[in-house]
């Protein structure tokens, strides 16, 4: 029997599976860490954390598996802003600043006025906001000028940790593209005119760009000590953990949507890239990446709000809440949360908003706001599927959910209601580090189309919105439009 492995390296955790060459999971681990937020706006990892953590999951599932038949593995991991930053010995030189850090407020501005929206979208097919990555590291050239002469290169932080394993550098498509103002998603390349422009060196970026079901290198005798696998077992590219994801959900043909919920949502599609539009972060794709594209928006602050309700209650029960949030009426009797924490992405790109509570009184309790931090999650999963009706992107009528949230009844019920449409589920966790096992079969031969990966897929679980709940949820999605429009305009 022939074994992958999926890795992926998330924001608050690195989880690893075990498949089969059908798909069926044989083994799984984790490990768990913290991102470093020192500052309002700003959130950096040590890459070493992340190595770290892949070195120990894999030895885990060496202890559970036999590692002689590991044909691959293949590893994703989050958006890493800007990358690792690396001097010439590959040694990090400072903190890795990841999606969720908008401190590049000045760098965002200056590429507005001097480089101009209209552009930097013909070239890249993105527009400028502190989440892309090469405004991080315009900001660390300009606030940290002796730092960035020690640069030699960035890596994201899945390619970092291949490097590490197998002694070999380069980047995949999806990775690149996400950086954003400094690849061209014509042509899959990097944009030696906006690298000049921007006042960023080419040298300082990886060579190398793969597709994501490509064997980067192959595990050297040094880290098969340290892991318990065989060295000279292939190391796959991987890609963008939400397109992975999204990969893992059997999204392969146009329309077909997903929702990935973690610490943040991304939603997104695929098309050919005839479907491009400004308001949402478009790059190749984790299959077929030379032809398709992922487009995706989402919610920078999904799951962490749910986790920082948790910590903020003390909670330690989340089913019992759900329990007891399930007896209050649809939107909440009243209360509308905004889960614009730290600002928002893509589809708003405001990175100036923050989130909000409102409309609550004194009969009120945790269960009332519970239930209304679960609706801002669909809510903002709707406004999503309404920026890519206007943009004119197909997406079929039924969304798909993966993650945390999916094991959520009422959220699933919350959000099919919401969006008055199907939502499908999975009853195993088919996310990133499934759709890893995939690519390390692809990357390998074991599977010679794409959409063999739907062959992997359980029956997913359906449901429905509700008849009673979808007026109520009309108005109190009015409501939250209104809410947002209101602090925008100075009324409220």
């Amino acid at each position: 029997m022939d074994l992958l492995v999926g890795i992926d390296i998330g924001t608050s955790s690195t989880k690893a599976i075990v498949t089969d060459e059908k798909g069926h999971e044989i083994a799984s681990v984790s490990e768990g860490y913290n991102i470093d937020t020192p500052k309002p706006l700003w959130a950096e990892c040590d890459a070493q954390m992340w190595l770290d953590a892949v070195l120990k999951v894999m030895r885990e599932l060496s202890k559970k598996v036999d590692t002689a038949k590991v044909r691959a593995i293949a590893i994703s991991g989050l958006y890493g802003g800007a990358g690792v930053p690396l001097d010439r010995e590959m040694n990090p030189v400072y903190p890795t600043l990841i999606w969720m850090d908008k401190r590049a407020v000045e760098q965002t501005r200056w590429v507005k006025k001097n480089i101009g929206i209209d552009n930097l979208f013909e070239i890249t097919g993105n527009t400028v906001d502190p989440y892309f990555g090469f405004t991080k590291m315009m900001w660390i050239r300009d606030n940290e000028p002796e730092i960035w002469k020690k640069i030699a290169l960035f890596l994201p932080p899945k390619d970092y940790v291949i490097y590490k394993l197998t002694g070999e550098v380069s980047t995949d498509y999806s990775s690149a593209g996400n950086i954003g103002g400094i690849f061209n998603l014509r042509n899959r390349r990097w944009s030696i005119e906006m690298l000049k422009a921007l006042g960023i060196s080419p040298d300082k970026l990886p060579e190398k760009v793969i597709p994501s079901e490509t064997i980067a290198g192959y595990l050297s005798e040094e880290m098969a000590k340290h892991t318990g696998f065989k060295s000279g077992t292939p190391v796959v590219s991987g890609g963008v953990d939400a397109a992975v994801a999204t990969l893992a959900s059997g999204v392969c043909d146009e329309g077909e949507n997903t929702a990935m919920i973690g610490t943040s949502m991304c939603w997104g599609t695929i098309h050919g890239g005839n479907h491009l539009d400004w308001h949402f972060v478009n790059f190749p794709y984790v299959v077929n990446g030379k032809e398709q594209v992922y487009s995706f928006g989402g919610a920078t602050t999904a799951g962490a709000i749910i986790e920082w309700f948790r910590n903020l209650f003390k909670e330690e029960d989340l089913k019992k809440l759900e329990v007891t949030a399930e007896r209050v009426a649809p939107g909440a009797e009243g209360i509308t949360v905004l889960p614009f924490f730290m600002g928002e992405r893509a589809p708003l790109w405001d990175m100036d908003i923050r989130g909000c509570i409102y409309g609550l009184s004194l009969s009120h309790d945790e269960a009332h706001l519970y239930r209304a931090f679960l609706e801002s999650i669909a809510y903002i999963l709707k406004l999503n599927l309404k920026a890519a009706k206007e943009a004119k992107i197909p997406v079929n009528p039924s969304t798909m959910v993966v993650g945390g949230i999916s094991k959520s009844n009422l959220w699933l019920e919350i959000a099919a209601s919401v969006l008055e449409r199907n939502i499908y589920s999975f009853p195993i966790s088919s996310d990133a580090p499934y759709g890893d096992c995939f690519l390390a079969g692809l990357a390998v031969g074991l599977f010679n189309d794409t959409k063999e990966i739907k062959n992997w897929l359980p029956e997913k679980a359906k449901t429905q919105p509700s008849r009673e709940w979808i007026l109520a949820y009309k108005e109190a999605y009015e409501k939250f439009e209104n809410l947002y429009r209101g602090i925008k305009a100075g009324e409220l």
